[in-house]
């Protein structure tokens, strides 16, 4: 596997002339679109809301979301809901993800990734692989994580990031995460810095520069990241994902809204009567599935998305109910 090192060049790749952001809507894109789920592959050098705003230019509409952010010098998988999609992006950013990602042991930053300005370099010559194979290792499984002092967690009414770069102390509580695969793919020596390509698989929630800032920690040099790619939201793929060139070149959904849902969530046939009692919020028998579920209806539309509860179901979102 390829180390996830950024492409410059996607850097806000097919700047868009001052015209053209002028119109929210270009003419091929202003009927009501179908809702449904874009899975991007987010290039470096853009915030995840660049990435919205871009969307909705394309797909012209405003009603438009992600699930998860991702911060500019990271690329991959952005899952954007487009109209009544957003809907369920709020149950996709809870979900797992997968992440690869490079790790330089022997430089510290300020955010901890390689956007940060460098606090202290230590030479790292002499960290062998098996130190790093066991300091990653110990990362494994359910852990408590202090987030990165630049993440949106709020103290005192303000974001930690603000309070950071405003040059403020920030502490923050340590979090339960888990992280059930965290693997090292590459070990490469660069004078006195060591750079680790590793994969990773786990909860939402978790801090990807944390896990940089305490491999190097562990290893007593210093740690930060220097490359970041999401290769996985819930069941949601790169295989699957689209640039915004090619979404430019044609503005189409990667999974219409009941597709999203059939692939996201486990599924419940409902009978007819069953479907019409969720068009109007009323409750049904629980089903015995954990977690939530995708509602079918006979035609195999999806009706809403419920969840068990001791003796009847809760409706998580009702996306077609009797009034739409």
């Amino acid at each position: 596997m390829s180390r996830p090192v950024p492409d410059p060049a996607h850097a806000r790749s097919n700047p868009e002339p001052a015209h053209a952001r002028s119109n929210p809507e270009p003419a091929h894109a202003r009927s009501n679109p179908e809702p449904g789920l874009v899975i991007v592959d987010k290039p470096a050098g853009m915030t995840s809301h660049d990435v919205v705003g871009r969307c909705r230019r394309l797909f012209g509409t405003r009603k438009v979301g992600h699930a998860g952010t991702l911060d500019p010098m990271a690329t991959g998988v952005l899952v954007v809901g487009i109209e009544r999609a957003t809907k369920i992006l709020g149950l996709l950013t809870a979900t797992d993800k997968s992440y690869s990602a490079t790790i330089r042991l022997g430089q510290t930053t300020t955010t901890e990734d390689a956007e940060g300005e460098v606090l202290q370099t230590v030479s790292a010559a002499a960290i062998t692989d098996t130190q790093i194979a066991d300091a990653v290792a110990a990362l494994r499984g359910e852990i408590q994580q202090v987030p990165s002092a630049v993440s949106a967690i709020k103290v005192d009414g303000q974001r930690a990031y603000k309070l950071a770069r405003e040059g403020q102390t920030v502490e923050l509580a340590a979090r339960p995460v888990r992280i059930d695969r965290f693997d090292v793919l590459d070990v490469r020596r660069i004078g006195d810095f060591v750079d680790v390509d590793v994969d990773m698989d786990c909860s939402s929630g978790t801090y990807i520069r944390a896990l940089a800032r305490d491999v190097g920690i562990t290893l007593g040099v210093g740690g930060h990241l220097t490359a970041l790619r999401r290769t996985r939201v819930g069941r949601y793929g790169l295989d699957e994902a689209r640039t915004l060139e090619d979404l430019a070149d044609e503005a189409r959904l990667s999974y219409s809204l009941d597709e999203a849902c059939l692939v996201g969530f486990a599924r419940r046939d409902l009978s007819a009567d069953e479907a019409e009692d969720t068009r109007h919020g009323r409750p049904l028998k629980p089903a015995g599935i954990d977690g939530v579920y995708a509602a079918t209806a006979p035609d195999g539309r999806v009706i809403a998305l419920l969840q068990d509860g001791p003796s009847r179901t809760k409706s998580v979102v009702v996306l077609r109910p009797a009034t739409l």
